[in-house]
């Protein structure tokens, strides 16, 4: 009795391989690693004792683990990964939960709208499921316990969610507008990334894309950046990085064409393609070897761009012929390349005029009612005698001619071989595909010259990209009149001065900007009041977006700009709907907020707008005022917390505990008259009134509408009962006795079936309560 040890297990992910041969995989390792695979029968006598050399094989050496292998579309799908997040074995949620109630409760911990994440999760659920992971005595039926989940992230990077990403319109999708493009196709709409994306080559993009969603705390690689981009806003740097700008244009698809070359499947334009890259780099080799080699990205190109460009260059300008590869459809070489070759071409343009004067020694050779015939030449097959076919040729029989070999009958044409065309056969052979396959030959010898260097047409691709992105944030910062931001570590918070929000000033036709600051006496948590549309949320956007763009090194839209340590960048600005899981708008925002409250540390950036009002009145403003209580009462490890609100109960009912951590600000604004003038300048101070009426006014509410939310905010404000408008109610009254008289008169008193009583009570009565 043999038995096989299963204790320890290696996982394998196979991407490329078809669902059917996983599963006979599956199936087959399954079956071997059995714990209990037991071999007793009398006629498995060879099975067992291959099985027992295989064990005594392995005495002298380390145990190989047995596989389990992970089925991506099926281990690692949404839906499932999503079901095995919702259904696990969680020793933090009570049992009495209800199925909705547990969603919502993994709703503000799991961020579902991660589509990786969930599949990441799901897989990870079923490994330590089929582990059995901290329950391997237990029941099979009892799932492995979840303690809790908790978020990592790289120490140099700053955490940003999709929420953030959506709200400050860093990136934004939107449906192409092209006919053709309206099932697959999307553009970048009004978006932070649209408006900075000035990237001449694709993976410049690629690379811009990436920094956007890895915003980094590294100090050294934020300079480095922005020392790149400030030297090309010299004005006497212009020419230069134009320059650099139009040769980045034509640094193409390398790794593409790379890979084609390995599968032998290089294409003519691939070539052209590869030439004009190594080429543009070159330009760009020289160009940077006369910048100033004191910036990091200049010093990298001048040396990392080898001679072995030079090689590749030389190569491909000496082999291809670019022009005749075109035309041919095909790869094709210059002359002076290969002897052979040449000759073989010069035969094969000289075949023409040389096929003529054989056609007319076989003409004399032929039947005397053969008008005319031809010699010609037809690849893999050879050289042919055509002849036209006569009137008399109407059965095969008639095709046979004395000396010759009949072939085949094409287009009226009668094919056959005869002794010259052999003989050209033997002397010239099949000329066209000798010349494919020797210059097959040297494509295969030039792509191997190619791929021995390719290390270096990589970094040509990692560094002209780098060099494509800062040009592109350069563009930019010039024609925004933006300014270069400066990092303070000590600097707790964020301070700048005369910010711009990047998207709005492009909108407007004016745009007043404003300053922020946070940390050391200017409190770390700012409450913002003011009147509806007098720029809250966008002073809040601003004062994001601009420390977003200083932590990917990118100039910043501001007089002046200085950033503390910052490590994380949370909102609750718009309420991003959740169809899929069924979560109310509120549910949203409170899974914002929390996810605030939960992982936001003293040196995260925290924006709330108008948190609250998806609920009771009551209820909103107390738990704001909870949420603020909570942060403030964490003193000096107080994140930085800008808070928009049109709760004025927060500060009249001194709901916040004052202290030097916490500070009113309000948009200023005029009354002039019955008019509302904003000025759009956030000062220190509170709001009096929301001034909903003006902005309802703005909007195109009817007057009457307006004066009676007045009168019933202010009966409300002074805590008076509100009672029913006269005219409303009389006018009210007018209709119902119409109506009644109306069915008085339609009544038929002739009628026997007529029945007064009913009448009376189901449709004068009731009606009696809305007159009287």
């Amino acid at each position: 009795m043999a038995y096989y040890d299963t204790s320890d297990y290696t996982i394998h992910f196979m991407p490329d391989t078809p669902d059917h041969e996983n599963l006979k995989l599956l199936q087959r390792v399954l079956d071997e690693i059995n714990p209990q695979s037991v071999v007793t029968s009398a006629k498995q006598d060879e099975n067992m004792t291959q099985f027992l050399e295989k064990l005594a094989s392995q005495e002298h050496r380390e145990p190989k683990r047995p596989e389990i292998i992970f089925l991506p579309n099926v281990d690692f799908g949404l839906e499932i990964s999503k079901q095995r997040l919702l259904s696990g074995n969680y020793s933090f949620i009570p049992d009495s939960m209800t199925t909705t109630e547990k969603i919502l409760f993994l709703s503000s911990i799991i961020p579902f709208d991660c589509l990786l994440t969930v599949r990441v999760l799901g897989g990870l659920l079923k490994f330590m499921g089929r582990r059995r992971i901290g329950v391997e005595l237990e029941d099979y039926n009892i799932s492995v316990p979840i303690l809790g989940f908790k978020k990592f992230v790289l120490a140099h990077l700053v955490s940003i969610d999709q929420d953030t990403y959506s709200v400050l319109q860093i990136f934004k999708s939107e449906s192409h507008p092209s006919v053709y493009k309206v099932a697959s196709g999307l553009k970048e709409g009004l978006s932070l990334f649209g408006i900075l994306n000035r990237c001449r080559c694709k993976w410049g993009e690629k690379l811009l894309r990436l920094w956007f969603t890895r915003p980094t705390q590294d100090l050294g690689e934020l300079n480095s950046r922005l020392d790149v981009i400030q030297f090309f806003l010299l004005p006497q740097n212009l020419d230069m990085a134009q320059t650099l700008h139009r040769l980045l244009g034509h640094i193409k698809n390398v790794p593409l064409i790379l890979k084609r070359m390995k599968l032998s499947h290089t294409k003519v334009s691939d070539w052209q393609i590869l030439y004009k890259t190594v080429y543009s780099a070159l330009g760009l080799r020289d160009a940077c070897r006369s910048l100033p080699q004191s910036i990091q990205l200049f010093r990298d190109i001048a040396q990392e761009f080898s001679d072995d460009l030079h090689h590749i260059a030389r190569l491909i300008g000496k082999v291809v012929d670019f022009e005749g590869s075109l035309a041919a459809n095909h790869f094709t070489v210059l002359p002076n390349i290969d002897p052979e070759v040449d000759e073989k071409k010069r035969r094969l343009m000289g075949l023409s005029s040389f096929l003529t004067e054989v056609a007319w020694k076989e003409l004399d050779n032929l039947d005397s009612r053969i008008p005319s015939c031809s010699v010609i030449y037809i690849p893999l097959i050879g050289f042919l005698l055509s002849i036209p076919r006569l009137p008399f040729m109407v059965e095969a029989s008639d095709f046979e001619i004395e000396g010759l070999d009949f072939m085949f009958l094409l287009e009226g044409k009668l094919h056959y071989r005869s002794a010259r065309t052999k003989e050209l056969d033997g002397l010239l052979g099949d000329l066209h595909c000798d010349i494919r396959d020797q210059e097959t030959l040297l494509m295969h010898q030039l792509q191997c010259q190619v791929l021995a260097r390719a290390a270096v047409l990589t970094r040509v691709l990692d560094l002209a990209s780098r060099l494509d992105v800062l040009l592109a944030l350069a563009s930019a910062a010039r024609d925004y009149g933006y300014s270069r931001p400066h990092y303070s570590p000590q600097l707790l918070g964020v301070r700048i001065q005369n910010g711009r929000h990047p998207l709005m000033e492009l909108c407007a036709r004016t745009f007043v900007p404003n300053s922020a600051e946070c940390g050391r006496d200017k409190g770390r948590v700012k409450v913002i009041t003011g009147p509806n549309s007098s720029g809250k949320s966008i002073y809040l956007k601003q004062v994001g977006l601009i420390t977003f763009m200083a932590l990917v090194g990118s100039f910043v839209p501001a007089e002046e700009a200085e950033i503390g340590a910052v490590d994380a960048i949370f909102t609750r600005i718009h309420s991003c709907e959740s169809v899929s899981l069924g979560l109310s708008t509120f549910i949203i925002d409170l899974n914002q907020v929390a996810k605030a409250v939960n992982n936001a540390t003293e040196q995260s950036l925290v924006l709330i707008d108008e948190f609250g009002k998806g609920t009771n009145t009551v209820d909103g403003l107390a738990l704001l005022a909870a949420v603020l209580r909570h942060w403030l009462a964490l003193g000096p490890t107080c994140p930085h917390i800008f808070v928009t609100t049109n709760f004025l109960s927060l500060i009249q009912l001194k709901l916040l505990p004052q202290g030097p951590l916490l500070q009113y600000l309000t948009m200023e604004t005029c009354e002039d008259g019955n008019d509302l003038v904003f000025f759009y300048q956030v000062c220190e101070g509170v709001a009096n009134a929301s001034h909903a009426s003006h902005t309802a006014a703005q909007a195109r509410l009817p007057d009457k509408l307006i004066a009676r939310g007045k009168e019933v905010s202010d009966l409300i404000r002074n805590g008076k009962p509100i009672k029913p408008v006269k005219e409303l109610l009389k006018e009210k009254q007018m209709e119902n006795c119409q109506t009644l008289v109306d069915k008085f008169l339609k009544l038929d008193l002739e009628d026997p079936n007529l029945d007064l009583d009913i009448f009376m009570s189901q449709e004068v009565l009731p009606a009696a309560t809305t007159i009287l």
